[in-house]
């Protein structure tokens, strides 16, 4: 990549605390680790460089990730002192999130970016319209009881949010809401599912990269180092404040947040894996 000067890196270094500070946010007003917010930015910075285009989606999901681990349990532990984190269903759900982000950060190495961006494009587009709808799809009054769907429900959600590089709430916030789950308490819970994920995912990530060509210097295997550590410290100030309004908006208005920025990620996302 060429060199570029302290003017140039301004704008960008800028432009990466500002998505910083509304993705802390994000996480603790929805519970979605604030990836949805940062793998597209990232992407997008990566894009404006001569960054090798095969690995721009990878490193962005990958550091997205890596920044999740700590936005994830300041905004937990925001949710949990209000009780809006459900433990005993964190205790059912917590072993398939494990083994489905790690299974997706090892797959990650098999999937070129295209494939990245549809994944996290596709699905982004499906649960924003699901949470637009006036009637959110319900499917029971209540949540499975039978343990081995729990598990393979989590599964399935562990696996995709780490291939997207989020929080578990881009998925879970919906399949809770479907299953009559509070919207609120389906928030909380969500953000401390994004500790069960990202630690794993970040795993099968470093190790889906390790010897890749072409990666920036000082990164672990698909994880930028230098980047996650200009992102966290305002990811994590900033998650509490995004719980604290949780708590103080009208769930209808969390949902339609909600959708708007899944469907403007979504658009984008999917228009450049097809162009």
């Amino acid at each position: 990549m060429t060199d570029m000067t302290f003017l140039e890196l301004l704008p960008i270094l800028v432009g990466v605390v500002a998505t910083a500070i509304l993705a802390g946010i994000m996480a603790g007003l929805l519970g979605v680790g604030g990836g949805i917010v940062l793998v597209p930015v990232l992407f997008w910075i990566l894009s404006l460089t001569d960054f090798p285009p095969e690995l721009t989606m990878h490193m962005a999901v990958a550091t997205s990730l890596a920044t999740i681990i700590f936005t994830s349990v300041s905004s937990a532990r925001a949710h949990y002192k209000r009780g809006g984190v459900d433990t005993n269903l964190l205790k059912l759900w917590g072993p398939g999130l494990v083994l489905g982000a790690l299974s997706g950060g090892l797959a990650a190495k098999y999937i070129d970016a295209s494939g990245l961006k549809l994944i996290f494009g596709g699905i982004a587009l499906l649960v924003s319209i699901n949470m637009a709808t006036p009637k959110t799809l319900v499917l029971s009054d209540h949540m499975p009881k039978s343990r081995g769907i729990n598990v393979a429900i989590s599964y399935v959600v562990g696996g995709f949010s780490s291939l997207m590089g989020i929080g578990g709430g881009t998925l879970s916030v919906p399949i809770l809401s479907a299953f009559s789950f509070e919207i609120r308490r389906a928030v909380g819970t969500a953000s401390a599912f994004g500790i069960l994920i990202a630690i794993p995912a970040v795993i099968g990530f470093v190790v889906s990269g390790m010897g890749t060509p072409d990666r920036p210097p000082f990164s672990l295997g698909f994880v930028s180092v230098p980047a996650a550590l200009l992102i966290l410290p305002f990811t994590v100030s900033f998650a509490p404040v995004g719980a604290a309004l949780a708590h103080k908006l009208d769930g209808k208005w969390i949902k339609r947040a909600f959708a708007v920025f899944l469907a403007i990620t979504a658009f984008r996302m999917l228009s450049s894996a097809l162009t």
